[in-house]
């Protein structure tokens, strides 16, 4: 049975997709969608297929650039030349090389050795948020965490951070897809962003070029064992796709782990009296509300998928919050269970070669913020109705105000 398309976009799915997505995965799993010019795969077995058929490329921008109209093209090609360069957006064997280059660097920031100054910093920004009687936990918190974070590691000044963080936002609406409805201009103010951040990290480079350190950028321009190494474009577009996947990633979860907690309240108190669970907390938000709504491929090859023919040129949407709520996979998948086993595994930030950067990153952030912010800010609660941004790609909040039961920080 074919399922009537809905709008991803409307203001109804925006809230709340799952009962959509509940019908596809039902009856139409693998469905077209006129609107977005894409197919739209929504069981957790064709979600998990697609990370890994080559037939499914994450090559998608150069082909989008190429079925552009020229007037279309001259507007919006800038942009999506940038982040035509981005690892995200390229397959193997460009992909395999660019990957080893990454993970090496990350690996020689020792991420998981970074909690003393991740908890001071977080420390910092409850100190200053509690001082200042602020309610606007994205603008105190959830931004500049990751932001300063992303920016400590690439050898920049923390105080930079809130550049880093203007950035990414605007790189955002291009990268998550707001829909030119939306923001018509936001191509051009990601370019705009995009080349401001690259004048900036061509001076970062230059100096690390000159006397190396301990950071990531240094780490990027070391040659490999077998003396490979990243070229200054290479290096460019790496770093940029690490602010942004470094960045938006942690944002989103902390806010939505909030939101989680603000309907399952019972959560909060368990987590208060078990700080140990606070792990299982994170991998059951990433399951239940994760960052990442959806990740777009393209049809390399004309293939069947779940009795449909997808043509080579077509889209493909891999709908991760289905996926992760597909009851043929997760046990009272709608529910929200921080005891729930490890296994099967939830695919939050995808699967594969392409899995997302700042996957391990955002993980320890939240493991260290989330418990300082819930025992330094007692009764801590969601202010408000919860609005999300009209995007394809992420689940992120418009705003997040909170109040709590008392403005006296505690150490």
């Amino acid at each position: 049975m074919l399922v009537e398309s809905q709008d991803i976009l409307s203001p109804e799915l925006i809230e709340d997709s799952h009962e959509y997505w509940a019908e596809l995965r039902a009856h139409d799993p693998v469905h077209w969608d006129a609107a977005q010019r894409a197919w739209l795969l929504t069981r957790y077995e064709d979600v998990v297929a697609g990370f890994t058929d080559a037939r499914l490329s994450s090559n998608r921008i150069r082909p989008l650039l190429a079925a552009l109209p020229p007037a279309r093209r001259e507007r919006i090609g800038p942009m999506l030349e940038v982040m035509g360069d981005w690892l995200s957006v390229t397959d193997a064997p460009a992909h395999t090389r660019l990957r080893k280059l990454a993970n090496s660097a990350f690996r020689g920031q020792q991420i998981t050795h970074m909690a003393d100054w991740m908890s001071e910093l977080v420390d910092e920004l409850l100190d200053d948020f509690i001082a200042s009687g602020s309610t606007d936990f994205v603008e105190a918190l959830a931004g500049p965490l990751p932001a300063t974070v992303v920016a400590r590691m690439m050898g920049a000044p923390a105080s930079d951070g809130d550049l880093f963080r203007k950035w990414s936002d605007e790189l955002a609406l291009v990268a998550f897809s707001a829909g030119d409805a939306a923001t018509p201009d936001r191509h051009a103010r990601a370019l705009a962003s995009v080349e401001e951040m690259q004048d900036y990290l061509r001076h970062l480079i230059a100096q690390r070029r000159e006397k190396p350190r301990d950071d990531m950028i240094s780490a990027l321009l070391t040659p490999t064992t077998d003396g490979d190494v990243l070229t200054e474009a290479e290096l460019l577009s790496m770093c940029t796709l690490i602010l942004f996947a470094g960045h938006e990633t942690t944002t989103n979860l902390l806010c939505n782990f909030l939101v989680v907690l603000e309907r399952e309240p019972h959560v909060r108190e368990q987590l208060l009296t078990d700080p140990s669970l606070i792990n299982r907390a994170i991998e059951e938000v990433l399951r239940y509300e994760a960052p990442i709504r959806i990740v777009v491929r393209w049809v390399a090859e004309t293939h069947e998928r779940g009795g449909k023919t997808m043509q080579a040129g077509d889209r493909a949407y891999l709908v991760l919050h289905s996926a992760n709520r597909d009851e043929n996979v997760f046990e009272d998948a709608e529910n929200f269970d921080i005891q729930r086993p490890a296994q099967p595994s939830h695919i939050a930030f995808g699967r594969g070669a392409h899995a997302c950067l700042g996957a391990q990153l955002a993980r320890i952030e939240a493991r260290i913020a989330l418990p300082r912010i819930l025992e330094r800010l007692p009764g801590l609660r969601v202010s408000g109705v919860v609005r999300w941004k009209p995007l394809v790609a992420a689940r992120a909040v418009t705003a997040l105000h909170v109040e709590y039961d008392s403005r006296k920080a505690s150490s």
